[in-house]
């Protein structure tokens, strides 16, 4: 069991904010950190690694307190039994695969057991510039996995991969978190990943909790009968003619919808949307058909 209650004052593009957010992780979840850049999802994720120290609140990891402000407690990272994969990886260049895991594994049979795990036995003897993006990213986490953490803490790791790379690290990254039975929480902007990969979702925005839930329930939530919301972002408004067009993000895809005048008047570039629409019957059918 995680629990946190975490406030810090920090400074964004958008000017200084209140930063606050709490939540209890029950153990073996698998959590998703989504919203917007600049809402607070790394900057949550710093404070459970203890990279970023809060201004005030507290961490409990089952029954060790990892950072209490009113007590002075502030674990410091290599105190706290955390396993972190970062967007650039972060391998050591001088070192092999093995010398990789071997610095942070606590005994040869831990790096033996997760080269297995991770199907990088092949490659225990190569250095990360031999290695392809896929490649590293698997040595990441087999990396992070060595200290046996209490928790698995992911920033964006897959966002520079190609999609089909992405999706098949996403399915191990499922299994690995089964095998091991891990608590994980993963930083995303996608949505198919985080639908893909989190069994519950945090949604923060302006550096503030606005939503925990399923992702089907904060995402997919039904109204009246055939009807449907999805969460969405402005990037453009443009006239057309005599119509006014929005182009929103959604899921990762854009989407062109035709406004009118009272709707375009409400709306600016940047800004967080939901779209309702009905959908009696639907066509549903492989991309590419």
């Amino acid at each position: 069991m995680i629990e946190f209650d975490l406030q810090k004052r920090l400074v964004s593009r958008h000017g200084e904010l209140a930063f606050s957010a709490a939540a209890t992780i029950r153990a073996g979840e698998r959590v998703a950190l989504f919203g917007p850049s600049g809402a607070g999802k790394t900057t949550l994720l710093r404070m459970l690694a203890g990279l970023t120290r809060p201004d005030s609140g507290r961490l409990v990891v089952g029954d060790e307190v990892w950072f209490d402000a009113a007590r002075g407690i502030d674990l410091p990272p290599q105190r706290r039994r955390i396993g972190l994969v970062f967007q650039d990886y972060a391998l050591f260049p001088h070192l092999t695969v093995r010398g990789n895991l071997a610095f942070a594994a606590r005994t040869p049979a831990r790096v033996d057991e997760l080269l297995a795990l991770m199907g990088l036995e092949a490659l225990a003897n190569r250095k990360p510039d031999t290695l392809s993006g896929g490649q590293k990213q698997r040595v990441a986490l087999a990396r992070a996995l060595a200290w046996e953490p209490a928790l698995l803490l992911l920033d964006e790791p897959l966002s520079a991969l190609d999609p089909a790379l992405r999706s098949r690290l996403q399915q191990e990254l499922l299994r690995v978190h089964e095998a091991l039975k891990l608590t994980t929480v993963l930083v995303s902007h996608d949505l198919a990943e985080v639908f893909r990969l989190a069994s519950r979702v945090i949604r923060l925005e302006d550096g503030v909790v606005t939503g925990d839930a399923t992702p089907a329930e904060l995402f997919l939530t039904r109204q009246a009968a055939g009807r449907f919301r999805l969460a969405g972002e402005v990037l453009a408004i443009r006239d057309e003619d005599v119509l006014q067009i929005a182009s929103l993000l959604v899921g990762g895809e854009i989407v062109d919808v035709v406004l009118d005048d009272d709707e375009a008047a409400q709306l600016r570039v940047g800004q967080r949307v939901t779209v309702a629409a009905k959908a009696f019957s639907p066509l549903v059918f492989p991309a590419g058909d």
